[in-house]
């Protein structure tokens, strides 16, 4: 089956505990979606759950996996924090981390902020553009979260914004004076077939956010932007995006940076 043909999901909002019942309203009503207070209907494919500590986003049915939420603090993020190789890991190298260089970076294609949030803790400002109302409402929660944590909750409210926004509308709005030194994109990647190399947050986020088909435009108006460069990430193997050609690429395992530098002046 093309992506193309993949039914629309049908998402609404429910709340587990009494207590989370308002914030659920409030939830339901910015993101024009139902409110679920029964067993969930028919034709439901997915849920925005508010528990009592955080935002998931669940699939339905007999096959569907876990719930997917931002999670700063814990899990992969701290792993990634602790031992993901600081300024010589690929990402860090890619945007350019470089002794006590500390560059802007606008993230164009959030997602689910994971590399955002190593950048910021490198050092870099991050500004966070998702332009899925879903996927900005779990970066949201997650931020939220991660400012109330007694460790995080400082570099996190220092250096990560978000604003639910399309890449390429707001890079055209930014005043000249408000340029970052880095832009970073991370569009959705081609279909695989192999179901090992797409992970449950992957294939939600495909479901919910959908494709990135205007991934080359994107890329188009972004390098008209940076003032220093733009990174793009991709499978290792996938070919660049449609543009001009990198200037350089710095590989990972599975997944490749392909690096454009700019000249200002």
């Amino acid at each position: 089956m093309t992506e193309s043909l993949v039914p629309s999901p049908v998402i609404a909002v429910t709340a587990q505990t009494p207590a989370a019942v308002a914030s659920a309203v409030r939830l339901a009503t910015e993101l024009r979606l139902s409110l679920l207070t029964d067993p969930p209907a028919f034709g439901l494919t997915h849920l925005l759950t508010l528990t009592g500590d955080r935002l998931e986003l669940r699939e339905l049915g007999p096959a569907a996996p876990g719930p997917v939420y931002v999670d700063f603090v814990a899990g992969t993020a701290a792993h990634r924090r602790r031992f993901g190789g600081g300024r010589g890991q690929p990402l860090a190298r890619a945007v350019g981390l470089k002794g006590n260089a500390a560059p802007t970076v606008v993230d164009a294609t959030a997602g689910l902020g994971r590399d955002a949030f190593v950048l910021a803790c490198l050092g870099c400002t991050v500004q966070l553009l998702e332009r899925s109302p879903i996927m900005a409402a779990l970066l949201h929660d997650g931020l939220r979260r991660a400012r109330q944590d007694s460790e995080l909750g400082s570099l996190v409210a220092a250096r990560l914004s978000l604003e639910l926004a399309d890449g390429q509308d707001w890079l055209r709005r930014l005043a000249p004076e408000r340029q970052p030194d880095v832009i970073y994109l991370d569009p959705m990647y081609p279909h695989r077939r192999k179901t090992a190399l797409v992970g449950k947050e992957m294939r939600l986020l495909r479901q919910v956010a959908g494709a990135d088909p205007d991934a080359p435009a994107l890329l188009e108006v972004a390098l008209g932007c940076a003032r220093r460069r733009v990174v793009v990430k991709r499978p290792r193997l996938a070919p660049p995006l449609v543009g001009p050609p990198p200037t350089l690429h710095i590989t990972a395992p599975n997944t490749r940076f392909d690096v454009y530098l700019l000249q200002r002046g």
